[in-house]
């Protein structure tokens, strides 16, 4: 990120500025390879539109949401202690993560543990932009390419946010299609609940793999999601499928990035 301008909140502090808003990478965002790539195409955009932000760097930790899930009550709650002491020293009020599962713990587990923040998933945050009318995206790269969105679990069904992501798809003037199964009746990726870092049960298929294929039914040019997890799930699924060069998939912060050609 050395050629992007990301300042931590140390570096706020320390020259007496406060951010508008938090940007929360997350670990997938932080360590994994693919995960990155979404990481740097939201700070572009955050760059190109001028929005006054900081990250916490190597202050921020997991969430604890994984521990949770897995039943590691807690580890969770010392992950969350933790996090909330450094968020609420720096006053922290605004937060926004391109990872559902932070969103989604931020927003609705650290309040009964002291952290009360404003928390949006960057779908949302990218779609107030728009409204605002401080970022355009018509046109570019995927004019009249067909899309079809994979909604996260943690996004869609446990925090019914469904439109922002179609919002941002429909303003690069795209065809959106949808899956048989999308909102309330989307059908998880197979990594949500932890079940990423574990070993597959019996079966006779993976998830993601069945989920690859509900995209595939729809002739997608391209799989777009909102989470770095999904994002995993969804590569894995098309390179099983041998179809790598004629469907992509992307976060839909990079979908913005590239068509902006940042």
């Amino acid at each position: 990120m050395s050629e992007l301008k990301v300042p931590t909140m140390a570096e706020m502090m320390a020259s007496g500025q406060q951010p508008d808003v938090l940007f929360w990478v997350g670990c997938a965002g932080s360590f994994d390879d693919r995960a990155k790539k979404i990481t740097r195409a939201f700070v572009k955009i955050l760059n190109n539109v001028g929005v006054n932000f900081a990250v916490l760097g190597t202050e921020e930790s997991c969430t604890g949401d994984p521990a949770k899930r897995a039943g590691n009550e807690f580890l969770f709650q010392m992950q969350a202690m933790g996090n909330i002491q450094v968020l609420n020293a720096y006053e922290i009020k605004s937060i926004v993560t391109t990872c559902p599962h932070c969103f989604n713990t931020l927003k609705n587990e650290y309040p009964e543990l002291g952290g009360d923040y404003a928390v949006k998933h960057h779908s949302q945050f990218l779609q107030e932009l728009i409204n605002e009318g401080k970022l355009s995206i018509e046109g570019g790269a995927f004019k009249g390419k067909k899309i079809t969105f994979h909604d996260p679990c943690y996004l869609g069904r446990a925090n019914d946010v469904y439109e922002a992501p179609r919002t941002l798809i429909e303003k690069l003037d795209a065809e959106l299609v949808e899956m048989k199964r999308c909102k309330s009746k989307g059908l998880c990726c197979g990594a949500g609940g932890a079940q990423m870092f574990k070993e597959a049960e019996k079966g006779d298929k993976e998830i993601n793999i069945e989920r690859t294929e509900d995209a595939m039914e729809v002739k997608p040019d391209v799989i777009a999601t909102g989470c770095p997890f999904c994002m995993t799930m969804m590569t894995d699924g098309v390179k099983l499928k041998e179809k790598e060069a004629e469907v992509k998939v992307f976060d839909l912060a990079e979908l913005i990035a590239e068509a902006k050609d940042l």
